[in-house]
């Protein structure tokens, strides 16, 4: 249908989207709620929500546009959901939550006092994968609720992704693709399926789910059901409208800025920063960390995560950057650190910073680190140096990439709140040394989710005419050379130096960490 529009949901971490796109790309509609607050802590480091807190921030935007388009509904042929990923709900047999869902900025680590099996160690032992194993069972929410809340564990019917729950509150079906599903669930992401008795498969017993809990799972493009009448009046949806699935919100934003080969990356300065890629293959990013399959069939992404990305820059606004100056007074914006970029030079007079908030899978030990003080430092000076320092990570991933693929990739794409920023760009072109060019809309998630949806839908033949019909290039950041080199030097000779230096140093942290927490929660049970 020539004037055929989508409706997209867009969960993130911090909001909801709600939106109309046609063909061409154009966004003709959009709302968004802003949760308050995005998220509880009960004990420092820990990140909760209650998951239907999310559902009634989507009724609020999704009854506002259909009341304010009204005229447009009739022209809606589908809808689809993106949204974060590795956030667990745990249902009772009624399909009611138990528990406040975990998300997965959550920092909390189980215990584990119960070794895996003697052959399961030797094997990751053998391939020097044993602290990564560790640390995925320490972060896995299965395993710490079944040491923590017991009571809570045995009343587990279903164990499903918050994308899953989504659905079915949309459509009366528990189902999910594999694309929604990254995260720490056993599941095979090359064949797109659960590990067969998973509690005794090498990778699968990691995670501690039992096969019964796990929902169905689906292709990308699968029409998955319809909205419910029930859904159609807390929504606000027409009743009936067909829901396809397409995936992660990190897919769908790789998706809606083009990058459907490996000529291209995708950067997304969200939340949670991503490097990704796209394949019609399989490819692991990195050991033990999978490829992801794409929000349309047939694909696969690469995709490598610095975990706390731009949540970082309101961490820094709120601790340092004077938001905290007391009752109705407010301290300077992103925008307003982001205007002074320029004025602090290029790698920051020798401030350099690593941006492990949040550890990497493969760097389980990482923390954040900071070296290069000295009494000429400012604020400003502190503000570049953690844009610099994602940089720095998403380019060491993109080379992970390049090694895998055995070819360069020549170009970059640009997305998520931090691609705003021209300055933000700039740096990331300085850093890279490629081209970074920005697309038509900075919601890029949902326009990737249209893109996945008019493709399910059959309103375009194939990928390549989806998105040269709806994703439109504009403006491109060119790299400058001289400061590219200067950028050269303090990554090459500083920054891939940090990690190696300060593993040990690390593990010693963890220990110490891992014992003020057990007493912390031993204190809270008396």
């Amino acid at each position: 249908m020539k004037d055929a529009l989508f409706l997209t949901i867009d969960f993130g971490t911090q909001s909801v989207r709600v939106g109309l796109f046609d063909k061409k790309g154009h966004q003709v509609a959009i709302e968004k709620e802003e949760y308050q607050p995005p998220y509880f802590s009960k004990m420092p480091n820990y990140a909760e929500q209650n998951v239907d807190t999310y559902l009634e921030y989507l009724s609020k935007a999704s009854h506002r546009l259909m009341k304010n388009h009204k005229e447009k509904i009739p022209l809606i042929v589908g809808t689809t959901l993106s949204c974060f990923r590795d956030t667990a709900v745990l249902l009772d047999k009624e399909k009611k939550p138990l528990r406040p869902c975990i998300l997965w900025l959550d920092q909390r680590m189980a215990e584990n006092s119960k070794p895996l099996p003697f052959f399961s160690r030797l094997a990751f032992s053998l391939v020097g994968m044993t602290d990564t194993a560790n640390f995925n069972r320490a972060r896995c929410v299965a395993n710490w609720i079944r040491e923590n809340e017991p009571d809570i564990w045995k009343k587990v019917d279903k164990y499903v992704g918050i994308s899953t729950y989504f659905i079915y509150s949309l459509t009366g079906n528990l189902v999910d693709s594999a694309s929604a599903l990254a995260g720490h669930y056993p599941i095979d992401m090359k064949k797109q399926r659960w590990y067969k008795n998973p509690m005794h498969h090498l990778k699968g017993q990691i995670f501690g789910i039992e096969e019964y809990m796990l929902p169905k799972l689906v292709p990308s493009g699968t029409m998955v059901g319809k909205i419910t009448k029930d859904a159609a009046i807390k929504f606000g949806f027409p009743e009936g409208l067909p829901l396809y699935m397409a995936g992660s919100d990190k897919s769908c934003e790789t998706l809606g800025l083009g990058v459907i080969d490996d000529t291209n990356a995708a950067v997304s300065y969200g939340t949670a920063s991503t490097i990704e890629t796209t394949r019609d293959s399989y490819a692991v990013s990195e050991p033990f960390l999978p490829g992801y399959p794409s929000c349309v069939p047939g694909y696969y992404n690469m995709d490598i995560q610095v975990y706390r990305g731009y949540w970082m820059i309101n961490w820094f606004l709120n601790e340092f950057g004077g938001r905290k100056l007391g009752p109705n007074l407010e301290g300077p914006s992103a925008v307003d650190f982001d205007k002074k970029l320029p004025l602090v030079s290029p790698g920051s007079d020798g401030l350099v910073l690593q941006p492990y908030w949040g550890p990497p899978l493969s760097r389980p030990l990482a923390k954040g680190a900071i070296i290069g003080f000295s009494d000429s430092i400012t604020q400003e000076h502190f503000y570049r140096a953690i844009v610099e320092g994602i940089g720095y990570a998403l380019r060491e991933g993109l080379e992970k990439f390049e090694r895998k693929l055995h070819h360069r990739i020549p170009a970059l794409r640009v997305s998520g709140g931090g691609s705003r920023s021209d300055e933000i760009c700039q740096i990331t072109a300085d850093i890279f040394g490629k081209p970074v060019t920005r697309v038509q809309t900075y919601e890029s998630s949902s326009l990737g989710a249209a893109i996945a949806g008019f493709l399910a839908a059959g309103e375009f033949q194939n990928l390549k005419e989806a998105v040269s019909s709806m994703v439109e290039t504009r403006e491109t950041f060119y790299p400058n050379e001289e400061i590219h080199e200067k950028y050269n030097f303090l990554y090459e000779n500083v920054y891939l130096r940090l990690y190696p230096r300060l593993k040990s140093i690390y593990r010693e942290i963890k220990n110490f960490n891992f014992r003020e927490e057990k007493e912390g929660i031993a204190g809270k049970k008396q």
